[in-house]
């Protein structure tokens, strides 16, 4: 009976000693950061509450002004290039041009959102591959104030899509990292790993379309001053519109 009563006992200083002890202040701390917690996201919620219910915004009347003269230049510009065909002729005997926006789109004409769009350069910095035709060189040309492109170069070509490269899979974006989930969407193109991509988008085929496609848009890294200072980084940058074979230099400089 004894031997049972000190097992019993030594049983409960056991379970006992498992039990941590925390500190009565450090109770307070918890429940008061708790609260805290609570608080601020409460807080947050109604702040964006409020902030879907602010729909009017201000525009001076500069902005108007400025969007009309953008518009009218658009016309004007697209205009010129009708009348002068030798606007549109191929610079150079390549095949494969690199298009990066640079510019902001705002108050443009609706046939540049539109041709942006079509181009898939929704953000700004971003790029794509496009195969250098004279349909596309209009194209080019009718949105030059906004982007700048060139004829990239194999090595710019194997750096952007291993650093950079990604595809859309079911709605969902994907980096291109398994040659599995490539042959299985471009199989039918003869495309089956990584090094057969890569080859046919720096030599355009004839399925160059649907392999571009298949890309995302490529969201190139600038400067955080990029935003506050613009002026100054578009000196860094350079002008928008043609550059040939200088594309190499901004897509080191940006990827």
């Amino acid at each position: 009976m004894l031997r049972s009563g000190r097992t019993a006992k030594m049983a409960d200083e056991g379970e006992r000693k498992k039990i941590p002890l925390v500190p009565e202040n450090l109770l307070k701390k918890r429940k008061a950061y708790q609260a805290l917690k609570a608080t601020q996201a409460k807080q947050a919620l109604l702040a964006k509450k409020e902030r879907k219910g602010k729909t009017f915004r201000f525009k001076r009347l500069e902005s108007f002004l400025h969007e009309s003269w953008r518009k009218q230049r658009d016309i004007v510009r697209v205009r010129r290039l009708d009348m002068k065909p030798h606007a549109l002729e191929v610079p150079d005997k390549h095949t494969l041009a690199f298009v990066i926006r640079i510019e902001r789109i705002v108050g443009v004409s609706l046939l540049v959102k539109k041709t942006i769009e079509r181009l898939r350069l929704k953000k700004l910095f971003s790029g794509v591959f496009v195969k250098v035709t004279p349909e596309n060189i209009r194209t080019l040309r009718i949105v030059e104030p906004y982007v700048t492109w060139g004829f990239p170069n194999l090595k710019s070509v194997r750096e952007l899509i291993l650093k950079r490269g990604q595809a859309k899979v079911q709605n969902k974006i994907i980096p291109l990292t398994d040659n599995t989930m490539i042959e299985e969407h471009l199989g039918k193109f003869d495309v089956i790993c990584l090094e057969d991509l890569i080859h046919e988008i720096a030599f355009p085929g004839k399925n160059f379309q649907q392999i571009s496609r298949f890309l995302c848009p490529f969201q190139l890294s600038v400067a955080r001053h990029a935003t506050k200072n613009r002026v100054g980084f578009l000196k860094e940058m350079g002008s928008p519109g043609y550059r040939g074979e200088s594309i190499n230099q901004l897509i080191r400089q940006l990827n």
